[in-house]
């Protein structure tokens, strides 16, 4: 296993470098390592670091969400407010419905099939869009409008709400859990009982390092340890109260940054650094997740149901966006932004095949399609869209 972290290391690190030159986003060529790297190409790496993979996934994107806390500010929040509740939610459920519509056509699903499908794919990647806008904010770009504050904050919550949906589908179809008006309310619970239990472990962060002299690497290794721990949390008390640990993961960035700002910005200088290696393992790993011969039996009708769904999704941000002050430019960057899909369909795109939902196969496929088109088409359209378009 130690030879193929080195493998990943070298050839994730290399690509990034290739790519950027390339003027392209170097996460493309780390994806495209893990392609090649991945069981389903030349199956170079060992089955033990791709039985761990997903919890290493999990902790590059918990660094990730850490550093973009550390960076949103409460002047900002106020700022993006309404709009970033709205595209939490708004886009997520058109693209859903747009896409259980079209799949119960073309494929002759039932509505709870078609549900678990539409919320599958419907989820946007924070892994694909939190780099990118972080990237985006210390360029400065958008900074006027709060654009890639604004968007961060509505991707974040926008899983939330597929993965929840998506269970209630799941819930249905196995005749469980079918009570739909109760899945729902779990939503607004889950997101609240996140943001609230990650401001108690910020104060909580906040207290100790203020009151006890830790050296700032020490700070940073408590701050992810207690991040990962929470996280933790979440699926074994999924059946008992849902959090959105994810979401309170970003809020313990965001209180230290409000009550010890001197700290934050040393601690999210150093998560940077910690980001190097995290970035290579994320995208890597999620790229050897991607089985390109599977993809292909969905072959241009799943191209057609992902292309009508992201329509539908566009529309979405759109209505999201009425109201607000931004121009056409940097209304089409929101749009280009909430495209890619990578982390979550990469994390339960196979679940409803193992537990033997009718059409897992073409679930599975789709949901492999979506990451192969729209992670490296949305990371692109990012960089151009946001060196383009913001200000």
């Amino acid at each position: 296993m130690a030879i193929s972290f080195a493998i990943i290391i070298i050839f994730g690190l290399l690509a990034n470098k290739i790519f950027t030159k390339l003027k392209l986003p170097g996460l493309l060529g780390m994806l495209i390592v893990g392609i090649l790297l991945g069981p389903y190409a030349f199956d170079i790496l060992n089955k033990e670091i791709l039985i761990i993979s997903g919890d290493l996934r999990k902790i590059a994107l918990i660094v990730i969400l850490l550093r973009a806390g550390l960076g949103v500010k409460k002047e900002t929040l106020k700022k993006i407010g309404i709009p970033a509740i709205k595209l939490s939610f708004i886009p997520g459920i058109f693209e859903g419905f747009t896409l259980i519509f079209i799949t119960m056509k073309i494929f002759n699903f039932s509505f709870e099939q078609a549900g678990i499908l539409a919320f599958i794919i419907a989820a946007v990647s924070p892994a694909v869009v939190v780099p990118s806008m972080l990237s985006l904010i210390d360029k400065g770009k958008g900074e006027k409008k709060a654009i890639p504050t604004l968007i961060l904050a509505g991707a974040s919550i926008d899983d939330v709400f597929a993965i929840t949906i998506y269970s209630t589908f799941l819930g249905m179809y196995n005749a469980k859990n079918a009570n739909i008006l109760k899945q729902l309310l779990n939503i607004p619970i889950s997101i609240a009982l996140g943001i609230s239990i990650g401001i108690i472990i910020g104060f909580i962060m906040t207290y100790i390092f203020k009151h006890y002299h830790i050296r700032d690497t020490k700070k940073t290794l408590i701050l992810l340890s207690t991040a990962i721990i929470f996280n933790s949390l979440e699926e074994p008390l999924e059946k008992i109260v849902p959090i959105a640990t994810l979401l309170g993961v970003m809020t313990i960035g965001f209180i230290l940054l409000e009550k010890y700002p001197n700290v934050a910005n040393r601690l999210s200088s150093k998560l940077n650094k910690v980001w190097v290696l995290a970035e290579i393992i994320l995208f890597v790993l999620v790229g050897a997740e991607v089985n390109i011969f599977v993809a292909m039996d969905s072959g241009l009708i799943g191209i057609l149901v992902i292309t009508i769904g992201l329509i539908g999704r566009s529309i979405g941000v759109i209505i999201s966006l009425i109201g607000t002050n931004l121009n056409f430019k940097e209304r089409l960057f929101c749009i280009i932004s909430y495209t890619p899909k990578a982390t979550v369909q990469a994390a339960i795109g196979a679940v409803p095949l193992t537990m033997g939902v009718k059409g897992g196969e073409l679930i599975l496929a789709i949901a492999v399609l979506s990451i192969i088109i729209t992670a490296p088409l949305g990371a692109i359209g990012i960089k151009f869209a946001g060196e383009r378009y913001l200000e």
